[in-house]
């Protein structure tokens, strides 16, 4: 799996995302981070782009359009940019492959591999609205982290892997203990229903 982070705000979703594939589902990981992303992350959180690095089992410059993952030839589950800036979604969208990230992403479109953006930006004018039908209509996935609460969150990380989950879903690879809406009723009233009593 091909894990893209980007400089938009929210850099804690790539980094949860590359924690939750390296301690849970077990997935090999081939990360590609921008400078702008190193310097977001470390501004948004002290982290620094070694500790991203570490959670990895591959990682590659941004500049290494030679790497394998710049060829449909290398097989890939698909790609998450999380989070994915305005300029990385744009870039995508019209084929401008400058970079490895850009590249591999255009990779998974044209051999219809899955391809999720988390994109951060709001609020949102037509043009990022018509950037987003337009890479829908090529197959991609627009994953804006918005969170849930009817779960009832208590933390900042239960509100990010609520995101995180939806993410992981998408992929096939569902968290076992995600939490998951069951309708809003309590498991008495369930039970109750079941039985038939009012």
């Amino acid at each position: 799996m091909i894990i893209g982070v980007s400089g938009a705000s929210g850099s804690i979703y790539g980094y949860r995302l590359l924690e939750r594939l390296r301690k849970g589902v077990k997935v090999e990981t081939h990360l590609i981070l921008t400078r702008s992303a190193e310097r977001t992350a470390f501004l948004e959180s002290g982290r620094t782009a070694d500790e991203f690095k570490a959670l990895a089992d591959y990682v590659y410059p941004l500049e290494d359009i030679g790497s394998r993952l710049a060829s449909g030839s290398f097989l890939t589950q698909g790609m998450v940019i999380a989070p994915c800036s305005i300029h990385s979604m744009s870039a995508i969208a019209t084929g401008l492959s400058s970079n490895l990230l850009i590249r591999a992403a255009d990779v998974c479109l044209k051999e219809r591999r899955k391809l999720i953006l988390m994109v951060r930006e709001t609020p949102l004018h037509l043009g990022h609205l018509r950037t987003m039908v337009a890479l829908t209509e090529m197959g991609a996935i627009i994953l804006p982290p918005v969170p849930g609460f009817y779960n009832q969150p208590k933390t900042i990380l239960d509100i990010v892997d609520h995101s995180v989950d939806r993410v992981l879903d998408l992929l096939n690879l569902p968290a076992p203990d995600v939490r998951r809406w069951d309708g809003g009723m309590s498991a008495a009233k369930k039970g109750q229903r079941k039985t038939g009593k009012p």
